[in-house]
C-alpha cells in the first residue's frame, strides 16, 4: 500500500481514504435499484424521451485542455 500511495503522490492515509470512498461508491452503484412510483412513470417516460439539450457550460469544458496536458 505504501508504494502505491507513493506512486500516486499521496500520503498513505489519503490514498486509503480515496480507495475506500471509491470502493464504497462502486458497491452502492452496483447494488442500487431505482424505483419510480407509478404516479410518476408517465412524467419519467416523457423526460427520458426528450431530445438532448445542449449545455453551453459543458461544451466550454470539453474545449478546454485538461490540466494534465498543460
Amino acid at each position: 500500500m505504501e508504494e502505491a500511495a507513493a506512486q500516486a503522490h499521496m500520503s498513505l492515509s489519503e490514498f486509503m481514504r480515496r480507495r475506500s470512498v471509491s470502493a464504497a461508491e462502486a458497491e452502492v452503484l452496483n447494488r442500487s435499484n431505482i424505483t419510480i412510483p407509478a404516479k410518476d412513470w408517465e412524467a419519467f417516460e416523457a423526460w427520458i424521451g426528450r431530445p438532448a439539450e445542449a449545455v453551453p457550460a459543458l461544451a466550454e469544458l470539453a474545449r478546454r485542455t485538461p490540466s494534465w496536458k498543460r
